[in-house]
């Protein structure tokens, strides 16, 4: 019976030491089965970091705003040299744009005169009752250039092919003041910084020339017949001579008191 005892408590015991192994398996065991923490902490940083990507963008200054137009005449101040505007013959300013970008490389002068700029401006033409939008001069006759005034840099615009001139002193031209410059190139620049949804303009383009016959459709002179001799785009009228009682008289009219003979 002893022996029995003695069996049984032996038993007991490797019982009890097995139930303590797994207990203890178990327990190390147990951080597997829970999340990483680790892994936690890489998710709320990749998180933070998303966050942290999208934030710059609330920084960017809103179209339009004082901010934005801000940078941009920072950016204009910056920039080295300083705004000039010259004369050339009206309708012949792209070509002046391209005469002169062509001599500041071939007469190595890019470390002098900079850019060239051609304002436009984008308006709705109507013409014979059709409207078409294109983009035109802002400025007819003028041409924008960013340049260092130096005797050879005044003289390679000067020389350019279709320049008549420096605004200002022949010889000592005075430039744009940053507020200017602003105005105009501002005008220039994409919604984006200018804050404006510009609307084109609409402007009637003349279908009269010095020397056409026309028939007055309106006024004391209706039905006569007339021979432009000067038109002023200015006031949209033009100056005729009208046949009256057999002698030519000249008579002031407006666009609209005209029609253009076939």
């Amino acid at each position: 019976m002893s022996e029995t005892y003695g069996d049984l408590e032996e038993a007991t015991v490797l019982v009890e030491n097995d139930d303590e192994a797994v207990e203890a398996e178990v327990a190390a065991g147990a951080p597997e089965e829970d999340s990483d923490p680790a892994a936690e902490t890489d998710g709320e940083a990749g998180e933070a970091g998303e966050a942290g990507e999208e934030a710059p963008e609330g920084d960017q200054p809103a179209p339009g705003s004082p901010e934005a137009i801000e940078e941009f005449r920072e950016a204009l101040r910056r920039a080295p040299g300083e705004w000039y505007v010259i004369h050339s013959y009206a309708g012949y300013e792209n070509r002046v744009k391209q005469n002169l970008e062509t001599r500041m490389t071939t007469l190595n002068m890019e470390e002098f005169i900079f850019q060239v700029e051609v304002p436009m401006e984008e308006v709705v033409e109507i013409k014979g009752g059709q409207r078409k939008r294109v983009k035109r001069n802002k400025f007819p006759g003028y041409v924008l250039v960013r340049m260092d005034l130096t005797n050879e840099s005044w003289g390679v615009v000067r020389n350019t092919p279709g320049v008549t001139g420096f605004v200002g002193n022949a010889h000592e031209p005075y430039p744009l003041t940053l507020d200017e410059v602003v105005k105009i190139l501002l005008e220039e620049q994409p919604e984006e910084v200018s804050g404006k949804q510009k609307a084109p303009a609409e402007v009637k383009v003349l279908d009269f020339e010095v020397g056409d016959s026309v028939t007055v459709i309106d006024g004391p002179f209706a039905t006569l017949q007339a021979t432009i001799n000067e038109i002023n785009a200015d006031s949209q009228k033009v100056k005729g001579l009208v046949e009256i009682f057999g002698r030519e008289t000249p008579v002031e009219l407006s666009f609209n008191q005209i029609q253009k003979n076939s």
